[in-house]
């Protein structure tokens, strides 16, 4: 750091009355606390600028600087800053930039001076970012003794540019989860072979009374801060949660501006077979600080045209993608009295539907695919009619024993309307679902720290959980599927961290569960004419608890080794709408509805090798009681059979120039349920993903044009045997291998003003998506999207 001061002189004024006022302060001053007079006479006009590059010398714009975490700018065109107004004494400058280490340092401001800095940027290897899901509290990863994998903002402008789909967008970069299934369902995407509990700012979005599989694309990602997904049963969350969680952090304000925002125009369309195929994408975001007050306003539609696979046919499946209208308003509005409290309110609505003027024409599983023609589907829209998600948060820093409180209030409102059925083996005649879950809840989450000796400190973060659940399924001709599940869960928690030395952290928890589900009395569908086949149920409450625990612990002294081992369980009333509306019995009493409580054992590692990150994990995933889903006589139905599911996971970036970055990963998962007869089987393509392997390839010549290339690999996955016939269970076809190119580019014409460019399916690659292969049915048996590109023109204020 260079220091170039010059001083400037107090200068009289025209007005005497300034004179006045002026010698009364200095006087009063002097005589009550001369020092501190001084201090605020000299140095109240002290200025700050510099220049921020890269370690090759590059100037780089948008850099944030912070003087002493308060006032905060991005660096111009040329890499510039300034900061004027400093009081005299002493001060720390940050320097930040996606990618990048952290720039720190003190300096000290002595009379009306003017400083020069010049800060230069190293591209940043440490595996040591900042989560908030895993604990729920702000720490370091490498504190954190699981498996845990972050999506930055950067990350996912860059897969918005491939596909704008969130379900993509995960399964496209996370380790452990499946690929997505190119439809607005996310059926099969499970993590570690199990279901996903999801999150919108702790706010959950599943539906696990009755997996719905919609509630991955329950946001558009142009209002995502960062994804958080830890992986493995968890404790500390709750009901769903047997496979890991994934959190989507929404954006908040920038404290340094008072207005400004970011408009996105973008269109998109297929490269071989364009006619049709064209949609675009609007978005507007507007936010800003006002004093102790802070918003952020967005509204986002996405259109997206015909699909059409590689050799141009069209992609018409149910619950699809093309012609898909997306709609997303979202407000968060803060107000900070002080630096120890803060009030939050945040509503998000989406919606996502298709209006299709192509009907699916059935193709033959493994000889030729389902493809679109036109017509008119008699159902209504499917998809997400719509998700309404609200929140009010307070936090408070300042209680006795420096405990902290976060407390929240939500609710949320989620419809999934099903594709149109003409025939049905389910019910008699054609009808249409719609899954209709509310919820409302409460979270109080406190945090206090302890101190047993010089070398032993730690924390407990502890509080309750309440949440009241209804979840139904109803056709829209009136007929009840699902009848109305009433959960009420009340469930207190505690967790307690502790750093036995500098370098060893040891982390444990305890939750206790208690659930009570009411079901009215119910009869369950007709599958023939006049009720034929329908069962009376009589109703009742079905009452479930369970104590849940957690413990690992985490070596972190040495950033070439940093190994991890733990052992958590997770808890799930996964899939109760299945067993009622299959139910054979006529009282609650006789049908198996015991809870899943999943154990999850784990290792891992990360490493820092100077340019070399790696992190390394295997995991086994056991359940007495599990609700493996089984094709039986036509129907999907939940097996209650012991579990036992095993996996790893390998992950490596190395940074081989400061203008080149590689890496990639590669997760492979299995699992076999026991029979009553002890035999073993695999479980089917529902749960059980085949291996999966990414690579990307960066090159960021400046920070003004950043280029990505990433590959995409399924492996094959063939573990069951045809039937008598010929044909495969649902969900138990073959899975051959699918390897796709993916192309990310964004380049910065002025410090508003950038372009981002992507293209999936680089190679316009003829392909069927895992779940086309494994769910083994004629009418699902579709392509993959051929060459498809998008390009976004963003402009920030």
């Amino acid at each position: 750091m260079s220091k170039n001061l010059s001083c400037s002189h107090w200068y009289s004024s025209h007005f005497e009355s300034f004179y006045i006022n002026f010698f009364v302060f200095i006087l009063t001053a002097f005589l009550f606390n001369p020092h501190h007079a001084l201090a605020q006479i000299a140095g109240r006009n002290a200025t700050v600028s510099g220049t921020v590059t890269d370690t090759e010398g590059q100037r780089m714009t948008y850099v944030t600087v912070t003087i002493d975490g308060k006032a905060s700018q991005q660096t111009d065109a040329q890499g510039k800053f300034l900061f004027k107004n400093l009081t005299r004494g002493l001060h720390q400058i940050t320097a930040s930039f996606i990618g990048y280490k952290t720039y720190r340092e003190n300096f000290e401001v002595s009379g009306d001076s003017v400083l020069n800095v010049e800060i230069r940027l190293e591209a940043s290897n440490k595996l040591n970012e900042v989560i908030i899901t895993a604990g729920r509290k702000p720490e370091s990863i490498n504190e954190v003794p699981s498996s845990v994998s972050i999506l930055t903002v950067k990350d996912v402008r860059e897969q918005i540019n491939v596909n704008p789909s969130v379900a993509a967008v995960l399964g496209n970069t996370i380790p452990g989860l499946a690929t997505s299934t190119n439809k607005a369902t996310n059926s099969g995407q499970t993590l570690r072979g199990r279901q996903v509990l999801v999150l919108i700012d702790g706010i959950p979005q599943s539906t696990p009374l009755m997996n719905g599989a919609r509630d991955i694309r329950t946001l558009d990602p142009a209002v995502i801060e960062r994804v958080e997904v830890i992986k493995g049963a968890t404790s500390i969350y709750g009901n769903g949660s047997g496979g890991g969680i994934i959190n989507f952090i929404t954006k908040s304000a920038q404290s340094d501006k008072r207005f400004g925002g970011t408009t996105n125009i973008g269109a998109n369309g297929n490269l071989a077979h364009t006619a049709n195929t064209v949609g675009y994408r609007l978005s507007q975001m507007f936010a800003g600080t006002l004093d102790k007050f802070s918003y952020v306003v967005s509204g986002t539609y996405n259109y997206t045209g015909v699909l059409k696979d590689a050799r141009g046919e069209v992609n018409a499946q149910a619950d699809g993608l093309g012609e898909n209208s997306l709609y997303n308003t979202y407000v968060k509005l803060g107000y900070k009295p002080n630096s120890k409290s803060q009030l939050t309110a945040s509503y998000n609505l989406f919606r996502s539907v298709q209006h299709s003027d192509y009907i699916n024409v059935p193709g033959k599983y493994r000889e030729r695919p389902s493809v679109g023609i036109k017509g008119d589907d008699p159902g209504e829209d499917a998809g997400t009619p719509y998700n309404h998600n609200a929140y009010l948060n307070y936090r408070l820093d300042s209680l006795p024993l420096k405990t902290s409180l976060d407390a929240t209030a939500y609710y949320n409102e989620f419809i999934s309307m099903n594709r149109y059925v003409e025939n049905s083996t389910s019910w008699y005649g054609p009808g249409q679902t719609k899954i209709q879950s509310f919820k409302k809840g409460f979270r109080l989450t406190l945090n206090t720290p302890v101190s047993i000796s010089n070398s032993i400190n730690g924390e407990v973060t502890y509080g309750i959980d309440l949440l009241n659940d209804r979840t139904n399924q109803v056709l829209t001709d009136g007929r009840v599927y699902i009848p109305d599940m009433n959960m009420v869960n009340l469930a207190p928690y505690a967790q307690v961290k502790m750093d036995l030395s500098d370098y060893v952290v040891v982390k444990a928890g305890i939750r206790y569960e208690n659930a009570n589900v009411k079901v009215k009395d119910f009869n369950t569908i007709a599958s023939g004419p006049n009720g034929e086949g329908s069962i009376a149920v009589t109703g009742g409450e079905i009452p479930y608890s369970s104590t849940t625990f957690n413990a690992g612990v985490r070596y972190n002294r040495y950033d070439l080794f940093n190994p991890f081992i733990s052992f958590s369980q997770g808890f799930a009333i996964n899939e109760l709408g299945r067993i009622l509306r299959r139910a054979t019995q006529s009282t609650l009493e006789a049908i198996e509805t015991d809870p899943i409580i999943t154990n999850n054992y784990e290792a891992g590692f990360s490493s820092s090798l100077g340019f070399l990150n790696i992190t390394a994990a295997y995991y086994i995933s056991t359940s007495k009681l599990g609700a493996n889903l089984v094709d039986i006589g036509g129907y999907l139905t939940p097996q209650r059979e012991p579990e036992r599911i095993h996996g790893y996971e390998i992950t490596a970036d190395a940074f081989v120039h400061p203008e080149w970055t590689v890496g990639g990963s590669y997760s492979f998962v299995e699992g076999k349920a026991e029979q009553e007869d002890g035999t073993k089987v695999y479980m089917n393509g529902i749960r059980i993903a085949p291996p999966k392997a990414t690579g990307y390839v960066s090159y960021r010549p400046s920070n003004l044009l950043d280029v990505k290339l990433f590959w995409v690999h399924t492996g094959k996955r063939d573990r069951f045997e045809p039937r008598s016939n010929g044909t495969y269970a649902n969900s138990e076809g073959v899975v051959e291998p699918v390897n796709l190119i993916n192309l990310s580019a964004n380049y910065r014409f002025t410090p508003k003003i950038s372009v981002g460019l992507g293209i999936e399916n680089l190679l316009n690659t003829s392909y069927y998506p895992v779940v086309s292969q494994y769910r083994a049915i004629d009418a699902e048996y579709v392509r993959g999207n051929g060459a498809k590109a998008n390009i976004n023109l963003a402009y920030s204020f």
